[in-house]
């Protein structure tokens, strides 16, 4: 049993004192005392039926009388030389002893009592207690975090603000607010209002239109939607500093619902272009444009919907495109969809008019080709093989017991008017090539063909007139096809 040391808990140096029940207090020898003045308790022999306290800090003894004629002596103990106390072996030097079991002198046998309770010693093993369980629990949170996937999140930004006379500071999560004015702040520059006015074709009455637009190349390439252009007589484009500048329509995208507008100014602010085929659902959407044409450089923020999305317009379908809540308006048109870096992901074009939070997005880089195409001085042109298909999906396969879970299923269809057309068109590069009703188109320069790279999308990276060579299944049998791009026409 190791001695009670009261510095291992403030202000407990002083033992209880005993009750009365408690046997008579044993005096301590104390191991610091001087050996002169206090030698050791004698140990009691013969007779002696109580234990013979060690002086404490009393006076000299006095000198004994001489022993009287026919009165016994008075016994007399002395320290042996050869036993050093406690103290003298620590001043010496000399190796101390092990350390008893107890620091009382040895007395006659007397029933055993119970010990007054060493709260140092039980605070110190509560607090031990308490550490030990502190670090379990939080090993145990850290687990449950880490497997959650919650540490690989990144942590949101926050700042300490306090109300005025106060010292009390409150985080505040600014991440997507502050990501949303950053990219309002980088690409509003670049964002314009197209002011058109026309002719309609239908009746020769005067029409007037307002859209949106965004400057990819400082010399004055503007690109914008279609429709917003169409049918047009004149165009000025509004610039979000004030200056105004008169438009021409350079080209118009036969593919999508896309058109380039070119204006004669060099020094223009311009929007950086993104990677439309990294964005993922969920993630950031900031849309930039001029809704009713009044309200010019309005920005609204939601999220990325949905991709791969298809629709029906008045000029046909358009597939490929990305879904946004972002709120997209009248006006909107041609505006860019910016994702939370501040780059333009997408091309604001269409609205589902019978719902709402439902807007759709050309992406990006769908349009990169026919805006390398307008900067080098080239005709805007789309390549084509010349073929109808669908896009073979689990229930396609097991519908029609295909041989293969995705690539592009050539087969024949139907027009707007119910007239049956051809799945290979005559004359037409996949017929020159050899493509026939029923084959699987399933790579094209190696590049597969499935939900995540459909057949249109893929065929946008490769100019008109390349050469590329065709990954065919016919009847569960693979082959190679070469074939050379033709370019797509106004209306295939």
């Amino acid at each position: 049993m190791e001695p009670f040391d009261p510095r291992s808990e403030p202000g407990e140096g002083t033992a209880p004192a005993p009750s009365p029940a408690d046997p008579p207090a044993i005096p301590v020898a104390n191991p610091m005392a001087t050996p002169a003045a206090y030698p050791p308790a004698p140990v009691p022999t013969g007779d002696l039926a109580a234990p013979v306290p060690a002086p404490t800090g009393l006076p000299p003894a006095p000198d004994v009388p001489p022993a009287q004629p026919g009165v016994p002596a008075p016994m007399s103990y002395s320290p042996p030389s050869d036993a050093p106390t406690e103290w003298q072996r620590q001043t010496w030097g000399a190796p101390p002893p092990a350390t008893p079991e107890t620091w009382f002198e040895p007395v006659v046998p007397a029933p055993a009592a119970a010990a007054p309770p060493r709260r140092g010693t039980s605070v110190g093993m509560i607090f031990l207690t308490a550490v030990l369980a502190a670090v379990l629990a939080s090993s145990g949170t850290y687990a449950a975090i880490r497997a959650s996937g919650g540490l690989d999140r990144p942590a949101a930004a926050a700042v300490s603000t306090s109300a005025p006379g106060t010292n009390v500071n409150q985080p505040v999560t600014v991440d997507e607010q502050s990501a949303t004015i950053s990219a309002a702040a980088k690409v509003g520059p670049a964002v314009v209002r197209i002011v058109t006015q026309g002719t309609d074709p239908n009746d020769a009455t005067a029409t007037s239109g307002i859209g949106s637009g965004v400057i990819f190349d400082s010399h004055g390439w503007i690109l914008t939607n279609h429709h917003v252009v169409a049918n047009t007589n004149s165009l000025t484009v509004q610039l979000k500093d004030g200056r105004q500048f008169t438009g021409t329509i350079y080209g118009i995208d036969t593919l999508t619902d896309l058109a380039v507008v070119k204006v004669d100014a060099t020094g223009l602010p311009t929007a950086p272009l993104g990677d439309s085929s990294s964005i993922k659902v969920g993630e950031l959407a900031i849309a930039i444009g001029s809704p009713l044409g009044t309200y010019s450089n309005s920005v609204t923020a939601g999220i990325i919907s949905a991709t791969g999305r298809s629709i029906d317009t008045d000029t046909g379908s358009i597939n490929n495109l990305i879904q946004t809540d972002a709120a997209i308006n009248p006006g909107n048109s041609g505006g860019p969809l910016v994702d939370a870096l501040g780059d333009v992901v997408g091309i604001n074009t269409a609205v589902a008019s019978n719902a709402q939070g439902i807007g759709f997005s050309i992406p990006i880089n769908i349009a990169k080709p026919i805006m390398q195409q307008a900067i080098a001085g080239q005709p805007l042109a789309r390549p084509w093989i010349g073929i109808r298909y669908q896009t073979i999906d689990l229930q396609l396969q097991q519908q029609l017991k295909l041989p293969v879970a995705q690539g592009a299923y050539v087969s024949g269809g139907q027009d707007t008017s119910g007239a049956a057309q051809p799945a290979v068109v005559a004359g037409s590069p996949a017929d020159k090539a050899g493509v026939k009703d029923g084959d699987i188109v399933t790579s094209i320069e190696g590049q597969a063909i499935d939900g995540e790279h459909p057949l249109d999308a893929v065929l946008t990276q490769f100019a008109p007139g390349r050469t590329v060579t065709l990954g065919i299944n016919r009847g569960g049998k693979t082959l190679e096809l070469q074939l050379t791009l033709g370019t797509r026409p106004t209306n295939p």
